[in-house]
């Protein structure tokens, strides 16, 4: 009996090492496509999510990005990381924790990538600094973050609480700053982007409003599907075609300039309109997200 179980739990670790290869060896080498990393989840009334949202509630959840360009890798944003209960411990208020909070388990991107077999990422791209977006950040030493010279500011003066920066994920001296300079001109209703390699099919834009220096991402995949990962410009995908600003508590906690984030989200509602073919992809949107499937899928 001894001898059975032990052959079977041999297998089974054989079966997990292939299962983890084959997820790497999956992921396309040529062109370009993204994997969505699921790293945590909770559930919130809609109507908390933007001003006329139902009662209903929804999946809200905390992602990275991880797209790839001819087999080069790199991560928009990191999702909840492996130290997020300390971090949350240590810098979100308690009268916050109410409304800002997340469910279990939690499943860092570090972690997924390496038991599916993939390399150290080597860059970070945050679409902003907040807490929901930066937590895994420490779990990536030696990575280039990416990040625009006003939100490198707010870095600078990290504070404690939702609306601001967390000590506890961007105050490591091990941590590499590169400032992302829009030299690319304008682009698709953008007066100004960043071209990442020259080809049109990753292109930064500046999105300031939710915080100062907020970043969107275009993605164009191998097969023409055209992307927007717009942070937290929104927080539901339902709230851009009317042009809805978040939910009226939640817009004064966490946007910076209720004004300018409005104005973003009207620009989204017109590039949909001008391009029905353009998927956006807020942040925490589950339905978005889960419709186009979970690493380690992959969207090309």
């Amino acid at each position: 009996m001894t001898v059975r179980k032990s052959i079977g739990r041999f297998w089974v670790g054989v079966a997990a090492a292939l299962a983890m290869a084959s997820s790497a060896a999956a992921a396309p080498n040529k062109g370009v496509s993204f994997s969505i990393i699921k790293t945590g989840s909770r559930l919130s009334p809609e109507s908390m999510l933007y001003q006329g949202g139902g009662k209903a509630k929804v999946e809200v959840v905390y992602s990275a990005i991880l797209v790839r360009h001819d087999g080069q890798d790199f991560l928009f944003d990191t999702g909840l990381g492996a130290r997020i209960d300390e971090q949350y411990a240590r810098d979100m208020p308690r009268w916050k924790r109410p409304f800002f909070y997340y469910g279990k388990p939690i499943v860092p991107a570090h972690a997924q990538l390496a038991r599916a077999g993939f390399p150290a990422v080597r860059r970070i791209v945050l679409s902003h600094s907040h807490w929901d977006h930066a937590s895994g950040l420490v779990d990536f030493p030696g990575a280039e973050i990416w990040v625009t010279k006003p939100e490198r500011t707010l870095i600078d003066r990290a504070g404690h609480g939702a609306d601001s920066i967390w000590p506890s994920q961007v105050g490591g001296s091990g941590l590499a700053w590169t400032s992302i300079d829009f030299r690319s001109g304008p682009y698709r209703g953008f007066e100004r982007s960043l071209d990442v390699y020259g080809d049109g099919t990753v292109v930064l834009v500046p999105q300031f409003g939710h915080t100062e220096g907020s970043v969107g991402m275009f993605v164009t995949t191998s097969s023409g599907r055209r992307f927007f990962f717009c942070g937290d410009t929104v927080w539901s995908a339902a709230a851009i075609d009317a042009a809805r600003p978040k939910f009226w508590l939640a817009q004064a906690l966490v946007d910076a300039d209720a004004g300018s984030t409005l104005s973003q989200v009207e620009k989204m509602s017109a590039l949909r309109k001008r391009d029905p073919g353009l998927t956006i992809v807020p942040a925490h949107d589950g339905r978005v997200q889960a419709r186009l499937g979970y690493f380690p899928g992959w969207v090309d």
